[in-house]
């Protein structure tokens, strides 16, 4: 994991931190994680980065070079001495990571001192959105793909150091492996490569590439056939090489296809391997994949075994960002709200808890109502924009999302490792509609706020109304 000290912030924060610091208005306060709009116009996200984001804030410190460098920039000396003993003491609940999660709820609420509550929001933002969004993108590839094997190829395409968080997100939304070697290692992740074109074009002899290749990696062995003629030069000597294993004792594991008509090579390669004798011998495929095309390979029918997704996976093509916001809920004993003149973009004030509600059968998911944070079963939920649409859901059975994940500045939980996120996102996915999980108008989740939380609202958004007609 890279080293983050509270200096991986925006200016607006610390500089707000110093006014509260000065007027002593370092009161208590609640925020709000959560965000508004789905990404790639789907049905469902998935929620990733929470673990990571514990252990950054467990940690989080401003260095001797940080104080130094905010001298330079107009911060009074109170309040660097402040920052000198900085650490997050406050209170966070969270919805699981990998659980599936939809606009307008809180995923996560933050608890603390209004300081130490605004220097943790950039980290946190940065950290969430970013995940959230490569492992809802990862999801949706293994939605299309079945059962076929997913590794994760795109570190050089990745935006920088995104690369080794994108990697973490995609084995959360559900892949099996990736090429990234220092993720591998840091998360105890598959690694699996295969080789470049620049590998067989360093040679003279095709022939002689994949020999020697095989000779020194013959374990899980993955030979590159396309940087000539696939048909005509690169299965005949794969082939070749997979026979001259077989006397070894070995065997190969597959042929990589990183460029043409994926479908239709992948159908040939399958037949020329069957008739060598090769039924064992697998099919990967690369070359620009996304859901998109996996699915339409995976509607032709194309006896591809392995998919390595590059660029479209880790750069979250073609959203790039997920538009999640942190806001103030609650602050010096008082609700707070923010308005606007769209309704959709007026902020829900209060602490809150998220509900979880089943269909009828208990079996699958079909809602989530937000209420305050002291009500324990909700009668009724309104849609948040349209007031007279409203769902009763008192006799459905209803589960709550947020939970205590830090309390005093430290996690209250063992760290639970990407296998065991991944297997609960699945258990979860399991849970939602396939109406939901279609890319083509998936169904929209219901997300609403009970009678008193809507009360609260529309009370808050009265008065801030009076008091800008009394000015």
């Amino acid at each position: 994991m890279f080293q983050f000290t509270a200096t991986y912030t925006d200016l607006y924060q610390l500089s707000m931190a110093q006014v509260y610091f000065n007027k002593n208005q370092n009161q208590q306060a609640v925020f709000d994680y959560f965000f508004r709009k789905l990404p790639f116009k789907g049905g469902y996200a998935i929620f990733a980065g929470l673990e990571e984001i514990l252990s950054i804030i467990e940690d989080l410190r401003f260095s001797e070079e940080d104080i130094e460098y905010l001298k330079q920039h107009d911060f009074e000396p109170e309040f660097l001495n402040y920052l000198k003993d900085f650490r997050f003491r406050g209170t966070i609940n969270s919805v699981a990571e990998g659980e599936i999660v939809f606009p307008t709820a809180p995923i996560l609420q933050v608890e603390a001192n209004l300081i130490e509550a605004q220097i943790i929001e950039t980290i946190l933002l940065n950290t969430l959105n970013f995940q959230t969004l490569i492992a809802t993108k990862a999801s949706r590839i293994r939605n299309v793909a079945g059962d076929k094997t997913l590794l994760d190829f795109g570190l050089r395409r990745a935006q920088g150091p995104g690369g080794y968080y994108a990697t973490r997100a995609a084995m959360v939304g559900g892949f099996n492996g990736s090429s990234n070697v220092i993720t591998g290692r840091d998360y105890n992740i598959s690694i699996s490569g295969t080789m470049a074109h620049a590998f067989v074009q360093s040679y003279d002899d095709e022939l002689v590439a994949f020999r020697d290749f095989a000779e020194n990696r013959p374990k899980n062995c993955v030979l590159l056939v396309d940087t000539y003629n696939t048909l005509k030069s690169g299965m005949p000597n794969a082939i070749t090489v997979a026979k001259e294993m077989e006397s070894r004792g070995q065997k190969l594991l597959a042929i990589r296809l990183d460029s043409g008509d994926l479908a239709y090579l992948s159908k040939q390669c399958r037949k020329m391997l069957d008739a060598a004798g090769l039924d064992y011998v697998k099919i990967a495929a690369s070359n620009q994949l996304d859901e998109y095309v996996i699915q339409s390979l995976q509607n032709q029918n194309a006896p591809i075994d392995i998919y390595g997704v590059g660029t479209n996976l880790v750069i979250g093509k073609p959203d790039g960002a997920l538009d999640g916001v942190y806001k103030l809920s609650f602050a010096n004993n008082k609700p707070r709200i923010k308005i606007s003149e769209s309704i959709s973009k007026v902020t829900l004030p209060h602490k809150k808890q998220v509900y979880r509600i089943f269909n009828e059968d208990g079996q699958q998911i079909g809602a989530d109502a937000i209420g305050l944070a002291d009500e324990w079963h909700l009668n009724r939920m309104h849609h948040p924009v349209e007031p007279f649409k409203n769902l009763v859901i008192a006799t459905l059975k209803q589960e709550a999302l947020l939970k205590p994940v830090m309390q005093n500045g430290k996690r209250n939980h063992p760290k639970k490792s990407i296998e065991e996120i991944a297997n609960f996102s699945k258990q979860q996915l399991a849970l939602l509609p396939d109406e939901y999980k279609r890319f083509d108008n998936p169904h929209i989740y219901k997300v609403g706020i009970s009678d008193r939380l809507k009360e609260e609202r529309d009370r808050l958004i009265a008065e801030h109304k009076n008091q800008i007609d009394d000015y």
